[in-house]
């Protein structure tokens, strides 16, 4: 109660303090129960679909990494300033004539998964939304898919995933290297920043800010009804966001780059109201979730979170990439969702548009799994232990227990699985999720054990995970 007293006495000074009331109240959480309610609607869809497509894909480089000066990225000894403008002249080659979106939404729905995280612009700038801010766009005529009925990719994407129930989120950069108002042609590029000095150019970071937060407005307005605002591009933050953290990996790109949420965030719950806002890694009210990217953490973790991690070893198409088996990603997705985590897989367009073979039949054979076992996945929560060894375990909101056994290719289940629960369980006969064949829970001194039947060893058609009901 102090609190609120103390931010509506701030609210009554000068426009500098109300500012800094502002700044203060950021770094709290989400307390709205819309808002909250919706994020546990979230968390029961646990399997999601990311894209990372754009004139990049035509290269096959890492997005749009490539154009940015810093070290670690290569572009074979060729010239800085002439790569840069031979990238930035794709739009005008850029012709995905095989773009089919009902196809990408009939395979995700078959790979089971719930909601769809789309890139409709990446950090060059480039737009896969008409837009009225810039030429720079899949709709404009310098593009020539500009003339095809589709050409309006990011409307096609949501058309046809809606179709399929999909919850609908959008991909959208913060810093756009490809605006002039971001990058300064006038000033050398040094590295992932804004290149000019805000505080001496107050009024051009302005224009910045007006043109980031107009492409939104189009995205959230124009598109129908919106799950999830996906904003990347962390760097691009307000000074009270830095932290001993942030440090860690923001090190010397640390420049303040304050575009406004609040405003941004007023706005897009406008026709949004129930609108999930992800500005990731800047904790606080909007960062409804996190994000740990190609990672997935060791514990549980005390907020909402997804891991996002690619299929292959790139976010965008590169040909012949390396593709996780469907043991692999089946694997990881279970032990994201014992650990409270939802599972956004990337996986990316050629330059045509097709979804590459073998990402589509690794969705195929998860989607077989899931069809067998998403009780549970879907709409559950951890409980521990959350994993013993290769057992993991998840809840059903009606309190059905289960342990998902991670079965490595090539390997048959062992005739005993011992665990550790904290929990009395029930003994006896337990059921297994995909056949008719039953097993044995015993207790002992320590823990429980699962006695398998011989036939169920042998000759066993289940892959992969295997579910036992607890």
């Amino acid at each position: 109660m102090k609190k609120v007293v103390l931010l509506v006495l701030i609210a009554l000074f000068t426009q500098a303090t109300y500012a800094q009331s502002v700044s203060e109240y950021e770094k709290e959480f989400e307390t709205d129960t819309v808002i909250l309610n919706r994020i546990e609607k979230w968390k029961d869809l646990k399997f999601g679909f990311m894209m990372h497509w754009g004139i990049y894909s035509q290269w096959g480089v890492v997005e749009s990494w490539s154009i940015c000066n810093e070290p670690w990225i290569s572009r074979n000894g060729e010239n800085y300033v002439d790569y840069v403008k031979r990238y930035q002249d794709l739009n005008k080659t850029f012709n995905p004539e095989k773009f089919n979106p009902e196809y990408w939404a009939e395979v995700a729905n078959k790979a089971g998964m719930k909601y769809v995280v789309f890139t409709t612009k990446h950090h060059d700038g480039f737009c896969m939304f008409d837009t009225k801010e810039t030429s720079y766009s899949i709709t404009d005529k310098s593009c020539p898919f500009s003339s095809n009925p589709k050409a309006d990719i990011t409307a096609q994407v949501v058309k046809e995933f809606r179709k399929k129930n999909f919850w609908i989120g959008l991909y959208f950069s913060k810093p756009d290297w490809h605006c002039k108002d971001y990058w300064a042609p006038e000033w050398a590029t040094p590295d992932r920043n804004v290149n000019y000095d805000i505080d001496k150019y107050p009024e051009r970071w302005k224009k910045y800010c007006d043109f980031t937060f107009n492409q939104i407005k189009e995205l959230t307005t124009n598109y129908g009804n919106i799950d999830i605002l996906w904003l990347d591009g962390g760097w691009v933050r307000p000074s009270w966001s830095v932290d001993a953290e942030t440090e860690s990996w923001l090190g010397c790109y640390k420049r303040i780059q304050d575009i406004n949420m609040p405003k941004i965030a007023s706005m897009a719950r406008e026709n949004n109201s129930d609108l999930l806002i992800v500005d990731r890694s800047v904790h606080g009210r909007y960062e409804n979730y996190r994000t740990p990217e190609q990672e997935v953490p060791d514990k549980p973790l005390d907020y909402p979170w997804e891991t996002c991690m690619t299929m292959g070893d790139s976010w965008s198409y590169v040909p012949n990439d390396n593709y996780k088996s469907t043991n692999k990603l089946i694997h990881l997705l279970v032990d994201i969702v014992s650990k409270g985590g939802n599972f956004l897989l990337n996986v990316a367009p050629d330059a045509n548009g097709e979804l590459p073979i073998a990402t589509v039949e690794r969705m195929k054979e998860i989607g077989s799994w899931l069809d067998i076992n998403g009780e549970a996945i879907y709409e559950t929560r951890p409980i521990s232990p959350y994993k013993d060894n290769k057992l993991c375990f998840t809840q059903s909101k009606n309190g059905e227990i289960y342990g998902i056994y991670l079965l490595d290719e090539g390997i048959n289940l062992p005739e005993v699985i011992e665990f550790n629960f904290p929990q009395e369980l029930k003994t006896g006969s337990i059921k297994i999720k995909g056949t008719n064949i039953k097993a044995k829970l015993i207790k002992q001194d320590k823990g429980y054990k699962i006695i398998i039947p011989n036939k169920l060893i042998k000759f066993s058609p289940l892959k992969h995970a295997i579910v036992f009901y607890l």
